[in-house]
């Protein structure tokens, strides 16, 4: 865990390259060694580069030595710095321990000629490595997520909590004396070091400063700089808008599995820091992505994540209220740096965990809360959540077209939107309670007002917070991917996947619409029989439909092969990652339904294509905003007319608000 796994080095080296600029033949060594470098974003070897560093500056000095000796008499190929490298990516990568990697320099220093600067131990290459400042903490949490063993109850051996022992039991036993495998662990990253050493390289330190100097400024959006939401921050902080170092950062959060085995339950959570000071074309790169903490499974943490979050909120919040003394090397001088988290970018369910409230249920959408339009379906044994009408402008046709919709005229207004500082009077109350044996969650006061909150969020700490235009971000991803789903597998009847089946019916036939749909015994075995809908395909136009995929060819790496995700057997679409279903969505949908479909059906899905297309963009036209809105809400409404009710997930609803959060926090891509 030394930020060296060749698919992770980039979180912990945060760009902080080390060559030297007048050597054309260093930067092809280090081109062969698979090491990424940007050209100009070196390190001033000079005594003002490394006196602002944050580790000890005489240690830092002897790493540039170290970076600048061959790996014995005559080699040209490596030097003592970059074999390291080289060899803690492997390390990583192979999962070898530490006792293999010092027998392996053992023999690797007696093989090579005498005199060579390879490292006798493990030991050794970690002290040479440690000037890097690479440090992480590991701190013992408990197995129910109750607390963490630092501050006050770092000197305990069992939680206060619900009991359970701080270490893993060795024969039903714990030897108080000699402490053995912590029950779990978690993994924290300082940010501080390293957002100090970001402005040691005099071109990082100057992309840093890209919002303020460079960006152009002509009415849209392109960069999160352009945003209501970032000048929100400039207009009630001038002090810390007055320098334009002061990183703007957000934080995601996501469970993976690091055993790559798809039917392993294990979970893990890594926590990643993006900078938004960045231009666009580096903001988002792989190697301006900081990890922070790292969560060990195999369970999640779930709304118990504020546990973990803890030192991570700490640190941000010395970031903001008081800075820390950092060194400039583009200007050669101090500074005082601080930061602002802007928001958090998650999954749905991840967003419940970091807000909050409820993501599923009557009350799953975080911006109508208890006015969410709902409904239970009996048969389903579903909740869905219809009734977009709501959002049309009064005097629209569709308000008045009972029979299309739920047999009902709608003259009801949009949900009120609540503010960050409503939601922080009314979470205010709740008293948090962490850990898996705690059954209530919270206490309140007013528990009427709190159905849909179920913690206040640590987020709050931070004085600002509450004053955010958007706190947690919707990802659009994982949206789209879910409405894709819905649509190619209601189109196709994939089974488990289709919203329109025979318990579909049954809802329609309980709610009293479209009686046409509802499902007809017959024949002498009493087999039921589904009428066709206006979105069903026949066998024909089913395997049209798949032979249209099947034929298309994109280039290299612009998704993965769509032909081979096809399948003309069954009629299934298997295997489509999340990038995958956005190429389908945007790009290869349209064309394949245009020739399968009833004209109404095929426009309100295509609609909802140019819906996500123009989402997505990279520059967004701040005047087109309010169109785009209210497209989107007819579209709902023409599918609401077409589909049954089963089709309309959280997923689909959540669209509805994708628009305004463009408005307030600038393009997709950068979230």
């Amino acid at each position: 865990m030394h930020g060296f796994d060749v698919k992770y080095d980039n979180w912990f080296w945060h760009g902080e390259e080390i060559r030297k600029s007048s050597s054309p033949q260093r930067e092809n060594h280090f081109q062969q060694q698979n090491i990424e470098f940007d050209n100009g974003n070196e390190l001033e070897m000079v005594n003002d580069a490394y006196k602002g560093c944050c580790g000890d500056p005489k240690a830092f000095k002897e790493l540039l030595e170290q970076a600048e000796k061959p790996l014995y008499l005559g080699c040209t190929k490596f030097t003592k710095l970059s074999f390291l490298v080289k060899l803690f990516n492997v390390k990583g990568r192979f999962g070898w321990s530490d006792s293999s990697v010092s027998a392996l320099l053992s023999v690797l220093a007696d093989a090579f000629p005498k005199n060579n600067e390879i490292p006798t131990s493990m030991y050794e290459a970690k002290k040479t490595m440690s000037a890097l400042g690479l440090e992480y903490v590991k701190i013992h949490a408990c197995p129910n997520d109750c607390i963490l063993y630092r501050k006050e109850y770092e000197g305990l051996l069992e939680c206060p909590t619900c009991g359970l022992c701080r270490w893993k039991k060795k024969d039903g036993t714990v030897d108080q004396y000699r402490k053995g495998v912590p029950a779990k662990t978690l993994w924290y990253f300082p940010p501080i070091p390293r957002f100090k050493r970001m402005f040691q390289s005099s071109e990082t330190a100057r992309d840093l400063t890209w919002h303020a100097n460079e960006r152009m400024v002509d009415g849209k959006l392109r960069h999160p700089a352009d945003s209501p939401s970032w000048k929100l921050v400039d207009e009630k902080w001038p002090i810390f808008a007055s320098d334009p170092r002061n990183l703007r950062l957000a934080l995601s959060a996501d469970g993976i599995n690091p055993h790559s085995s798809l039917s392993s339950t294990y979970s893990c959570w890594p926590i990643i820091l993006i900078t938004y000071n960045l231009p666009p074309w580096l903001c988002m790169k792989r190697k301006f992505m900081m990890l922070s903490l790292l969560i060990s499974g195999p369970q999640q943490p779930g709304l118990d994540i504020d546990v973990y979050l803890q030192p991570l909120i700490e640190d941000l919040q010395t970031l903001w209220d008081v800075g820390v003394e950092a060194y400039d090397a583009y200007k050669n001088e101090y500074f005082n740096l601080r930061a602002v988290l802007l928001w958090t970018i998650n999954d749905f369910p991840a967003y419940g965990n970091l807000a909050g409230c409820t993501v599923k249920g009557y009350y799953a959408c975080p911006y109508c809360g208890v006015e969410t339009p709902k409904c239970r379906l009996k048969h389903s044994g579903k909740n869905v959540y219809i009734g977009h009408r709501l959002w049309l402008p009064h005097g629209h046709k569709f308000r008045f077209q009972a029979k299309a919709f739920d047999n009902s005229v709608c003259d009801e207004t949009p949900p009120k939107l609540l503010n960050g500082e409503e939601i922080f009077q009314l979470v205010d109350s709740i008293d948090n309670r962490w850990g898996k044996s705690n059954s209530k969650k919270r206490k309140s006061a007013n528990n009427d007002d709190l159905v849909w909150w179920k913690k206040k969020s640590i987020f709050y700490n931070l004085e600002y917070w509450k004053h955010l235009l958007v706190r947690h971000q919707l990802d659009v991803m994982h949206i789209e991917k879910n409405v894709c789903k819905n649509i190619y597998g209601t189109l196709l009847h994939i089974p488990e996947k289709s919203k329109d089946g025979l318990k579909s019916r049954m809802d329609l036939l309980e709610m009293k619409i479209r009686p046409t749909l509802a499902p007809q015994v017959k024949g002498n075995n009493n087999r039921t029989w589904l009428p066709p809908a206006c979105h069903t395909l026949t066998k024909e136009e089913k395997v049209r439909f798949c032979a249209a995929l099947k034929s298309i060819k994109v280039p290299t790496r612009y998704s993965s092969n769509i032909r081979n995700l096809v399948s003309k057997k069954d009629f299934k679409l298997q295997g489509l990652k999340s990038h995958d279903c956005r190429v389908l969505m945007q790009q290869l949908l349209p064309i394949v339904v245009r020739c399968v479909l009833p004209k109404h059906v095929k426009e309100a899905i295509i609609r909802f294509c140019f819906f996500f297309n123009s989402l997505c963009g990279t520059v967004i036209d701040v005047t087109m905003l309010d169109e785009l809105e209210k497209n989107i809400v007819e579209t709902l409404c023409l599918l609401e007319k077409c589909f049954p009710p089963s089709f309309f997930d959280i997923m689909v609803h959540l669209t509805i608000h994708l628009v305004s959060e463009v408005r307030q926090c600038g393009p997709v891509y950068f979230r």
